[in-house]
């Protein structure tokens, strides 16, 4: 199947896409199995003055150190590009075998990350939440349809992932007011608690603005404030306002709200018949 000329309703990242697509090919010759988009791009509440670009490429099998190294140095010569678009890609190369349950995971996946080099990561539990976005809202930018690659992911599935991502994320978050003071990361803090708590209730995952309506119904009046200051920010470089010390505290209340109720859902996913 070839790539859709407008997997995305914006010119200048399909220019990157199809930029990347291209390179990648040459790249990996047959080893390419598909590429498609993930993140905000797939769930539908891309941004293009906050959001970055986020695509999977499946490949046949686990790559070798000399595809890394290829694919590390087509990374390098984008982030340095010029392009508005520089240091704001993320992306993860994955073998097929990797998205099955019950298969042999990769030792090893490339992935980048925003502003970041291309490095070897291995996947973790929370990686799940990914191949659902990707099965279930993915766009191809190249490739098969990817719902028959993916075993379906049941809602336990999921809370089981955001319990274990908020031991490795929250837990240390909970203490940290100092990196709460760079505003987009506030914003993104807050954004991705709302999404959590709504995969707790439902099973599921939707967009962030989603969630944070949701959020705001379902709290209440207590970050009522907080969510809505959030939903209305939009990230302006000009601009270097820092969160008040009430937000910073009240992101702090928000974050360990949902450390508990993750920890709830983990106790009682695990707790015996």
């Amino acid at each position: 199947m070839g790539a859709p000329l407008h997997p995305t309703p914006y010119a200048d990242v399909n220019t990157v896409l199809h930029d990347f697509l291209a390179r990648i090919r040459l790249i990996l010759g047959e080893r390419f199995r598909g590429m498609y988009l993930d993140g905000a791009l797939a769930l539908g509440d891309f941004a293009p003055h906050s959001s970055d670009i986020d695509f999977v490429v499946m490949t046949d099998a686990q790559l070798s150190d000399g595809f890394f190294m290829a694919l590390r140095d087509m990374h390098a010569r984008f982030d340095t590009s010029g392009s508005p678009w520089a240091t704001e890609v993320e992306a993860v190369y994955i073998p097929l075998d990797a998205l099955r349950r019950g298969s042999p995971a990769a030792a090893w996946v490339p992935r980048i990350e925003r502003g970041a080099t291309l490095v070897k990561e291995h996947l973790d539990s929370s990686w799940i939440i990914h191949w659902y976005i990707l099965r279930e809202h993915g766009v191809i930018v190249a490739g098969p349809d990817p719902r028959p690659l993916i075993d379906p992911i049941e809602p336990q599935d999921l809370r089981r992932a955001m319990a274990a991502l908020a031991e490795l994320w929250l837990e240390p978050a909970r203490h940290d007011r100092v990196t709460l003071q760079h505003r987009g990361f506030q914003i993104y803090t807050v954004r991705t608690l709302c999404r959590m708590l709504y995969t707790l209730d439902s099973g599921a995952i939707v967009s962030k603005p989603v969630a944070a309506r949701w959020a705001q119904e379902t709290l209440g009046g207590r970050w009522a404030a907080l969510i809505e200051r959030t939903v209305a920010w939009r990230k302006d470089p000009s601009c270097q306002e820092t969160p008040s010390e009430e937000e910073i505290s009240d992101t702090l209340t928000l974050i360990e709200y949902t450390l508990e109720r993750c920890r709830q859902a983990d106790r009682s996913q695990n707790r015996c018949p």
